[in-house]
């Protein structure tokens, strides 16, 4: 579509359902055009052009959007939080979380995403969930660090912000070890919290289970374009996949210890059975549409849409002794 990201068209009975994203990016606008296709309305909020003022109390909270107060809206469905993770989108996370205790659904709620920003706190999660995992290390020592990798034989050094492999190191055992303290200690300057995770040896492949409102949707192969990742940052290509069962109880699992509304869990095919990378807030939309045919966008508007009937109040009769307070006498709250 050609129409602007901010139209304030709506339907009389449509919700009025903003998308949390980047102007131009590829899922944003699936979003938008889902949002608008279903509702008239379309509106897209970049977390740096918002402002949120606070008062005496969450009462006089009001969070702005280019002039619009946020708190007119029914819904917001965060697919974008930053262009880049950083420790600046957990704070972006606790205007959400302003925006949600003003009465407005968030789309995955706040609380959920918050610990799939940091990678740390995702994979503590996962492991205190008992959920297969491979081999990690987390550090602030070099020589741990390097201790971990002769253990591993080799090893991925990942930020704790970050997507799509970006700032990923393959760190080996085998290389001289003057190189590889010095290659640890130059990742250990940008990192200083070192996350180091054996580097597996994987069939050229790896799974994106995808669920929408915690219900299985499918599942897509990341298939390598020749680098040891499979992201399609570095080549990697989408293909359709039957999953097993056991893969797919295993992300279910997985992704239940997060409660997301649409969630992606990757997961890794080794010969002692399959294991989790990490559970995703905003991927999965592209590997959906180009090996599955499946419209994510559309989808989770129809989920967004059906829960926000679901969980609209509901008037109560008269002879009743107590009330319950209409959307708007609670959306400011």
């Amino acid at each position: 579509m050609n129409r602007q990201p901010n139209s304030p068209i709506r339907d009389s009975d449509g919700a009025r359902i903003a998308v949390v994203g980047i102007q131009g990016g590829w899922s944003t606008d699936q979003l938008l055009d889902a949002v608008e296709a279903r509702t008239g309305y379309r509106r897209l909020i970049e977390m740096q052009d918002v402002a949120l003022q606070l008062g005496d109390g969450a009462s006089t909270a009001r969070v702005d959007h280019h002039g619009f107060d946020l708190r007119e809206l029914d819904g917001v469905i965060v697919k974008k939080i930053a262009r880049q993770y950083s420790p600046d989108a957990l704070d972006r996370v606790e205007i959400l979380r302003v925006l949600e205790r003003a009465g407005v659904r968030v789309f995955s709620r706040p609380a959920a995403m918050r610990s799939l920003i940091d990678r740390l706190a995702c994979t503590v999660e996962l492991q205190l969930g008992q959920i297969p995992m491979p081999p990690t290390t987390i550090t602030e020592s070099v020589d741990e660090a390097i201790a971990a990798i002769t253990r591993y034989g080799a090893a991925v050094a990942k930020p704790l912000y970050t997507s799509k492999a970006r700032g990923m190191l393959v760190l080996r055992a085998e290389t001289d070890p003057a190189s590889l303290r010095a290659q640890v200690e130059s990742f250990s300057r940008d990192n200083p919290v070192m996350y180091l995770q054996q580097l597996i040896d994987m069939p050229g492949r790896d799974l994106g289970v995808v669920f929408l409102g915690g219900e299985y949707l499918a599942t897509y192969a990341r298939v390598s374009g020749g680098s040891w990742t499979t992201s399609t940052s570095k080549g990697g290509k989408y293909q359709p996949h039957q999953a097993s069962d056991e893969i797919i109880a295993l992300a279910h699992r997985a992704q239940a210890l997060f409660e997301l509304d649409f969630t992606c869990v990757d997961v890794v095919e080794t010969p002692a059975g399959p294991q989790v990378f990490e559970v995703s807030a905003f991927g999965g939309f592209r590997g959906l549409l180009e090996a599955c045919d499946i419209d994510a966008a559309g989808r989770y508007v129809d989920y967004a849409l059906s829960c926000l009937e679901r969980e609209r109040p509901k008037p109560t009769s008269t002879s009743s002794s107590t009330t319950t307070p209409t959307r708007s006498a609670v959306k400011h709250v």
